[in-house]
């Protein structure tokens, strides 16, 4: 890397180009005999763009509407892509580590020049790319209803914005990073990841209510009050360059630019500690005797409990600890955890605030949310090995059969995710007023996570990838948010339909005396035994793959 950063001219100190020419080379390098993720990246990238062609189009159109329709559209729009550029990646797909600050620990590269480099690759993505063509469409709208000056300062606005919105995200991933090493903090980053996340639900609520009501002005309200903050601001200078209010655009820029600074700042501050691993220890604790012994203290008292000792129960042993002591599987736990707890949470404000269409559709919304909450916990596993690494390696010389391993690390897993899960659920149920449907969003709990389990055993073993060499555990390699994205779809399409007959029939029976619990005992039935068959096939692929499962998911150097 050293190297390449200094091949382009000897002697002077590394430019933000040279950072986007290094991971442009490093992309290319890394797509050299990974046809799958080449196919991945393309197919990604050609949807993004077809989505961008259609925001742009449908951004563009609101430049023939009126002032407030206007507005509100670019204010909405703006917060929108902020708020996903900041969360998206905290709760789904990580950041693209091409390029990755470790590496350039040992090199002298000033810290204001490294963060401006990340900032400057940060852009050589789909995802930028695509935010930026999509949000153009802003720039047509406002040459449209303004004229020339004021369509060129809407392209601006919307760079600054996709800047934020990157800054964001790198920031936020950078600073929970640290915080998710630590166990001492966990619980800590898990409360502010969900109240970020929640932050999404008021805004949808506004515009729901707002529909329902035909309050334009409601939402003109709401839009210029977005509009002073960092969200939108940059996104409607050319409502004030266009009506002469010179004053209020100037204040919009430097509320822009400053907080642009902010999280440049922010950013180079956590950068170091987070990318490279650097974490502040606690005071040492006193060490205690294990019970048992040491190979038993080496088993959670509820897997004691629950697993005999041995192969199966020393891989349940392993996992649940890990699902909490490791970064990266803590990082992906909490933010699932996360989103599967506001989506019933989302979709209850709006059945309940919305409008009456949504308050009429509350019971199919509730059953959805719980069926979308198991599936995603369950697809935890959809990429399990790759956790692991090269250090799979052990499972294979000990000769694991493949559906030991497979079931033992669904057990760990449900262990640590169903309960939070539940506990949703029945939150959810009682503040709804709808305990009458805690047995149906148990039992579509039950079916969903199995379901879910099953179509993971068989994506992990078909279709593994690596995770990136890195400390920083939302990092993901070029090209493979892309690849996860499409992974993760399939597999959520595959649990779905394994779902239907629960769903087809808790739409049914639903209503009956007896219907939630003849719903319950059969989604418990019908999630185990899905699990269990599911697991039993994976297991038979494992067994015979189980070597290519290892070169996949090895990170390569």
């Amino acid at each position: 890397m050293a190297l390449t950063l200094d091949a382009a001219a000897p002697g002077r100190p590394p430019r933000a180009v040279d950072f986007v020419r290094l991971k442009l080379r490093l992309m290319r390098n890394g797509f050299r005999g990974q046809t799958w993720r080449i196919v991945a990246t393309v197919i990604g990238a050609l949807f993004g763009l077809w989505m961008a062609v259609l925001a742009g189009f449908g951004l563009a159109a609101s430049g023939a509407a009126s002032r407030d329709v206007g507005l509100v559209v670019a204010t909405f729009t703006g917060a929108a892509v902020t708020l996903g550029w900041a969360f998206v990646p905290l709760l789904f797909f990580g950041i693209d580590e091409t390029l990755d600050p470790a590496r350039f620990a040992l090199l002298p590269v000033p810290r204001p020049v490294l963060t401006k480099g990340m900032l400057a690759a940060a852009y050589v993505s789909v995802p930028a790319v695509v935010t930026l063509l999509g949000t153009s469409g802003l720039a047509i709208a406002a040459g449209i209803r303004f004229g020339p000056l004021p369509a060129m300062v809407a392209l601006a606005g919307v760079a600054a914005g996709l800047t934020f919105g990157i800054l964001a995200s790198r920031a936020l991933t950078s600073a929970f990073a640290s915080l998710l090493r630590s166990r001492r903090v966990r619980d800590l980053a898990a409360v502010i990841i969900a109240l970020l996340a929640s932050s999404v639900g008021p805004l949808q609520w506004t515009i729901m209510a707002a529909a329902e009501h035909g309050g334009l002005a409601r939402a003109v309200s709401v839009a210029k009050v977005l509009a002073w903050t960092p969200l939108a601001a940059p996104y409607v200078l050319p409502f004030d360059v266009a009506e002469g209010r010179w004053a209020a655009a100037a204040v919009r820029v430097a509320v822009t630019a400053g907080a642009i600074v902010a999280l440049a700042w922010w950013w180079s501050r956590t950068i170091e500690s987070a990318m490279l691993g650097a974490t502040t220890s606690g005071p040492a604790r006193s060490t205690k005797q294990p019970v048992g012994g040491a190979v038993e203290g080496l088993f959670p008292g509820v897997v004691r409990r629950l697993v005999p000792l041995g192969r199966y129960g020393a891989i349940v042993a392993r996992e649940s600890r890990y699902w909490w002591r490791d970064a990266r599987r803590r990082a992906s736990l909490v933010s699932i955890l996360m989103a599967s707890a506001v989506l019933p949470i989302a979709l209850n404000i709006a059945s309940s605030g919305g409008p009456n269409t949504m308050r009429s559709l509350g019971s199919a919304l509730f059953g959805f949310a719980v069926t979308m909450s198991g599936t995603m916990g369950g697809m935890l596993l959809g990429n399990q090995f790759a956790f692991d690494g090269n250090a799979y390696a052990a499972h294979l010389l000990a000769n694991v059969p493949g559906r030991v391993e497979l079931r033992a690390r669904a057990v760990a897993l449900a262990l640590v995710a169903l309960p939070v899960q539940a506990a949703v659920v029945l939150a959810v149920g009682l503040i709804a007023g709808r305990p009458d449907q805690l047995p149906i969003g148990f039992g579509l709990l039950a079916t969903s996570f199995g379901a879910a389990v099953a179509s993971a055993a068989v994506l992990s073993v078909l279709a593994p990838y690596p995770l990136p060499d890195s400390s920083n555990p939302f990092a993901m390699n070029s090209g493979g948010a892309s690849a996860k994205g499409l992974l993760a779809i399939v597999a959520m399409v595959g649990t779905l339909v394994i779902c239907v007959p629960v769903i087809v029939t808790s739409a049914l029976v639903g209503d009956l005396a007896a219907g939630p619990w003849l719903i319950l005992v059969g989604g418990l039935a019908y999630g185990g035994t899905a699990a269990t068959f599911g697991t039993l096939f994976a297991g038979r692929l494992l067994d015979r793959r189980g070597p290519e499962v290892l070169i996949a998911v090895t990170p390569r150097r």
